[in-house]
């Protein structure tokens, strides 16, 4: 599996328990499996769509397309598991894995361009 898969899946976990955190559920290791799998099974959805895409999942807007889909497969999954789902909490979710997924996908480029720089300055 590849490692970005692991980040998405990562950021999806931090957004758990920072979510369960602030809202005061606790960070009980069934409270937040509970929480985060219908987000996890989301990640891997859609890296499989990724995958059959024939896409690298490394770009920003890779980073976009699979936030959109890990947030509606993980809403549509909490519904279907009789959890909440509200508004205020989807446009969350979009905003946190966005920054998280596209972040750390941002950072990578700008770092693989600094040693692309250095490299070739040799």
């Amino acid at each position: 599996m590849k490692r970005a898969v692991w980040f998405d899946l990562l950021g999806a976990l931090l957004f758990v328990i920072i979510g369960r955190h602030n809202h005061h559920h606790g960070e009980t290791l069934v409270g937040v499996l509970s929480t985060w799998w219908p987000f996890a099974v989301g990640v891997l959805v859609a890296w499989i769509v990724e995958f059959v895409a024939h896409r690298g999942g490394e770009s920003l807007v890779d980073a976009a397309v699979i936030v959109v889909m890990t947030v509606a497969v993980g809403m549509v999954l909490r519904v279907l598991s009789g959890q909440g789902t509200a508004v205020a909490f989807i446009m969350v979710a979009l905003a946190f894995l966005y920054l998280f997924f596209g972040g750390w996908r941002w950072v990578m480029h700008r770092w693989r361009r600094r040693q692309g720089t250095r490299d070739g300055a040799l």
